[in-house]
């Protein structure tokens, strides 16, 4: 079993910045794989922010391209979403996934 470990959330105001990180647990399990940031708003369903293949072809929500930026660093083992200019319709619950696995989930609060 593999456990992805989620940090980087928190509370900024609107415009701010954030950058969450995932890893995988398990030592010798590779993030070159298809790997995703999703994330659940109260009251919404989970959705889709962006996701990357193991090839490295990425994907973003519409209401996110532009300001968040999906990436790995091979060397660390990490996957991370670089998020800018937040808006308060970013706060959710955001979870990363990779391969099979998921993240427990990590909250972002956008808010003056």
């Amino acid at each position: 079993q593999v456990q992805l470990l989620e940090s980087g959330g928190g509370l900024v105001q609107p415009g701010g910045s954030l950058r969450l990180s995932c890893a995988p647990s398990r030592r010798g399990f590779s993030i070159i794989n298809n790997m995703g940031w999703y994330r659940q708003a109260p009251g919404k369903e989970r959705e889709l922010v962006a996701t990357m293949t193991a090839g490295g072809s990425t994907n973003y929500a519409d209401s996110v391209k532009g300001r968040f930026t999906i990436s790995r660093d091979n060397a660390k083992n990490t996957m991370f979403l670089q998020m800018n200019s937040l808006k308060p319709e970013d706060t959710a619950v955001y979870y990363c996934t990779l391969w099979r696995y998921w993240g427990q989930g990590i909250q972002v609060t956008v808010s003056s």
